[in-house]
């Protein structure tokens, strides 16, 4: 029953943050195209949350972070305002990289001989074959 409800606060935050982060006034965040946050994870006592954050250009993705990480108070606040919690918890953000993990592992099933043989015994890669 409780995994439930931190599950549905987790997507309270997430819907929150994401529609926060549209009004986000920082260049690190607001100049990029495209941010978006792709899972939540909230501690059980709602004290930590790990936000995940995906960022079409990698190369600003620092930036953002850094924006995101001195942006949090506010983040923060504006949570409590909107989400009527007894705790409004502390934001960490952190850069997803599940879609670039995603392209690679589609693309290993697209062509799976440059994929290099794995050794079920103890995880080693075996030397090519000739």
């Amino acid at each position: 029953m409780a995994s439930n409800r931190i599950g549905r606060i987790n997507e309270e935050i997430q819907r929150e943050l994401a529609d926060q982060l549209r009004r986000l006034k920082d260049p690190r965040v607001s100049q990029v195209g495209m941010v978006s946050i792709t899972r939540v994870d909230t501690t059980g006592d709602l004290r930590y949350s790990k936000i995940y954050v995906s960022v079409l250009d990698k190369n600003q993705e620092k930036d953002v972070l850094k924006g995101l990480k001195s942006a949090s108070g506010f983040l923060r606040r504006e949570l409590g305002h909107a989400l009527q919690l007894r705790y409004t918890p502390e934001l960490q953000f952190i850069a997803d990289d599940s879609i670039a993990y995603g392209a690679h592992i589609l693309e290993v099933l697209r062509d799976p001989e440059k994929v290099k043989p794995v050794n079920p015994d103890n995880d080693a890669v075996l030397p090519e074959e000739e």
